[in-house]
């Protein structure tokens, strides 16, 4: 083969390559919002939209945290309230922030099958199926190049929390792990006996990493059990059944992580699924999570395969 040749095969290859760099760059650019803002979409062609904060520096497609508000609640205040943002901002993850359908007070319930909303009401075929919207907002996102499917994960509070743990139980192929706040359940109350979950309400397909954060004061989700209807059981049982359901063999360790805080965790668990609940002393029904301790623990898993 002549120089000429050689450098002109060389050329074409360097140009093949280039043109692949190109085309990867292309599919795997977010096509929605901006680099360090916060923007309305509609959620997978729903008509419902949702508001998604893009850090303003992060490789695409990146995690992603859907965040679910609280009865009543919607997701711009949600937003607010959570601090997210700027865990986004540090930690280089996409938030979404989704309102909920049902109305309630001056804002919206999610609809959990067969758990009456906090205005008593029990969702029906007429309201929206939330489990479905939420995949449209994630598929939607994934399409667009911005979210890597294997790291999508759920945080919520209080109603959004229980909306969290239902999404572990009927959807655990595609979310990586959650993290309900003031909100874990394992599955409805038991009707025969409330102060135990009921094992078939709650059937997930695959182990699911829990992390939860509680205050022992909370007299709307009471951590003791009791309360409304949809709550009861307490929020150690509900611990207890996501470690069985999780298959985690080592015993629970509790350790202080914080003057007011306290660690209960189950580990030992199949694919690693650890289950971790964070008890603030003297906090109520408000979003006390540690953000960067929730991050921390959601982002060491992924959900392979879709």
């Amino acid at each position: 083969m002549t120089v000429g040749a050689l450098t002109r095969r060389v050329a074409a290859l360097m140009a093949s390559l280039a043109f692949l760099a190109t085309a990867a760059s292309v599919q795997a650019a977010c096509a929605v919002g901006a680099p360090g803002a916060t923007v309305s979409v509609d959620a997978g062609g729903t008509g419902r939209p949702f508001l998604l904060r893009r850090p303003a520096i992060t490789d695409a497609p990146a995690p992603l945290l859907i965040l679910l508000h609280g009865s009543g609640g919607d997701g711009g205040k949600m937003l607010a309230a959570s601090g997210l943002e700027a865990t986004a901002e540090r930690h280089g993850f996409l938030v979404a922030a989704p309102t909920a359908a049902i109305p309630a007070g001056k804002g919206f319930a999610w609809n959990i099958p067969g758990v009456p909303t906090v205005t008593g009401k029990i969702p029906d075929a007429s309201d929206a199926d939330d489990v479905a919207y939420l995949a449209a907002l994630v598929d939607g996102l994934v399409a667009q190049g911005c979210v890597e499917p294997a790291r999508v994960y759920v945080t919520g509070l209080s109603g959004g929390g229980r909306m969290a743990s239902w999404l572990g139980c009927v959807a655990s192929d595609r979310y990586g792990a959650i993290a309900p706040v003031v909100g874990l359940r394992a599955g409805n109350p038991r009707p025969d006996q409330p102060d135990e979950p009921d094992p078939a309400s709650c059937r997930p397909d695959r182990p699911m990493p829990v992390i939860a954060f509680a205050g022992d004061k909370d007299t709307t989700n009471p951590t003791q059990g009791g309360g409304a209807g949809y709550w009861q059981y307490t929020m150690h049982a509900a611990e207890q059944r996501w470690a069985a359901l999780n298959g985690c063999q080592a015993p629970p360790t509790t350790q202080w992580v914080a003057p007011n805080v306290y660690e209960e965790r189950y580990s030992g668990c199949r694919d690693n699924a650890d289950v971790v609940g964070r008890m603030t002393v003297g906090g109520g029904h408000t979003w006390l999570a540690d953000n960067d301790a929730l991050w921390a623990f959601v982002s060491r898993y992924r959900r392979d395969g879709r």
